[in-house]
């Protein structure tokens, strides 16, 4: 008789992890229970909190904490969003340290001291340098949440952190929001972050890392206020006077990338000459755009709306014909000599980069001498001094005959005035 084999079972069996496998449970609460206890012991003392930190980043885990870290060193505790403290069921327990950016005073010295605590804690932990632009930027965000006093004190240390390049201009991306915008809480705070890297770093220098970031000065104003002249009035009383000439600087560039798209889409939409020379003309009187410029910006726009032809032949008669058609437009905006010169220098360019329009030049510039566009005088400056680099030998060569034809016609005009 066969016996019945006990099948073996898994009960009461326990399988064993490594206890480096073993995660720990995510405790914000607990970590910030550990810094604040050692801000506490290091009192007001911000050497003795930097020595404090670096060594507890030995025991504590630093980049799984990163964002609690540097809430209670800008907050003194968790940020909640909108900007609140997050606080404790336990009411015995301290859920906010007074060694905080907050909660410092609000004067330059003080602020760098902090700015400094940053700086060592980031060189001795260089994996916290992205959690650290990563919480400026939601600080930012909370502003409304914060007192003025409180702002005032982010926008200081901001600027200090901006000019020693602990952090990216990227980070006042944060004030595009439309509340803060409207609310005027935007353009006050990065008056004071530009107040303070200005003491650091020079006027075009924070105008670049701005333009580089996409921090528009005129879009942090709220809406009903937004023109060129309100931002100046902005700058002018926060003594920030040296950002205005390059603020000025940059509207006019976007201003001018305007103008030469709308001509571009007049000119599809087969809008008339008399229209479109009607809307450059009023545009460049709208918004002080200097002539020479203006005569530029028409020139290429109007060599980018048609699809040359490659026959040289065909090309020929096709670019002359185009720019006998644009006359009235190039002749209303071309009425100084610096214009004339600045458009004779630009064609040249043009036919340069585009090789198939090398012979072309010559004859391009004799039919705006004669539609008056260019004068006499400047064609001869052209030749002798205002000529570009770009294949200077060969429009020299091409135009030798032509120039030679208007001094003899001035010799000529000048013996029949001295017989008469």
């Amino acid at each position: 008789m066969s016996q019945k084999v006990e099948k073996p079972t898994l009960s009461g069996q326990r399988i064993k992890t490594r206890k480096r496998d073993e995660k720990e449970k995510y405790d914000a609460v607990a970590f910030r229970d550990t810094i604040i206890r050692g801000f506490n012991d290091a009192g007001n003392d911000l050497d003795k909190v930097s020595k404090y930190l670096d060594a507890a980043g030995n025991k504590l885990d630093y980049r799984r904490y990163a964002e609690a870290l540097f809430d209670i060193l800008f907050a003194g505790g968790l940020l909640a969003p909108g900007g609140s403290i997050v606080g404790d069921e336990d009411q015995s327990k301290v859920a906010r340290t007074e060694v905080c950016v907050l909660r410092a005073q609000d004067d330059l010295e003080s602020l760098k001291l902090y700015a400094q605590v940053f700086n060592k804690l980031i060189r001795r932990y260089k994996y916290l340098e992205k959690y650290f632009q990563d919480d400026i930027k939601k600080v930012i965000v909370f502003l409304k949440g914060f007192t003025p006093e409180e702002r005032s004190k982010l926008a200081t240390i901001t600027g200090l952190l901006l000019s020693s390049g602990e952090i990216s201009s990227t980070c006042l991306s944060s004030l595009k929001q439309e509340i803060m915008i409207k609310e005027g809480i935007s353009i006050e705070f990065v008056k004071k972050v530009l107040q303070t890297w200005l003491l650091e770093r020079d006027a075009a220098a924070v105008a670049s890392a701005l333009r580089k970031a996409e921090v528009d000065l005129l879009e942090l104003l709220p809406a009903n206020k937004r023109t060129f002249e309100n931002l100046a009035a902005v700058l002018k009383e926060a003594g920030l006077e040296s950002l205005i000439n390059l603020e000025r600087n940059k509207q006019n560039s976007g201003m001018k990338k305007d103008l030469q798209i709308g001509l571009a889409q007049r000119i599809n939409d087969g809008e008339s000459v008399k229209e479109l020379t009607t809307y450059v003309v009023e545009t460049m009187k709208k918004n002080n755009f200097l002539e020479h410029e203006t005569a530029i910006i028409c020139w290429n726009t109007l060599a980018a709306s048609v699809e040359w032809n490659k026959k040289e032949d065909l090309l020929q008669e096709q670019a002359l014909k185009h720019m006998k058609l644009y006359i009235p437009l190039l002749a209303a905006i071309t009425t100084e000599p610096k214009t004339e010169l600045a458009l004779m220098v630009k064609i040249q360019e043009y036919c340069y980069d585009n090789m198939n329009f090398m012979r072309l030049y010559q004859k391009i510039i004799v039919l705006l001498y004669k539609a008056d566009i260019l004068s006499e005088d400047t064609v001869l400056k052209w030749y002798r001094e205002g000529h570009a680099t770009k294949g200077k030998s060969v429009f020299l060569d091409h135009m030798k005959k032509f120039v030679e034809w208007l001094q003899n016609a001035e010799e000529e005009s000048d013996s029949g005035e001295d017989e008469d």
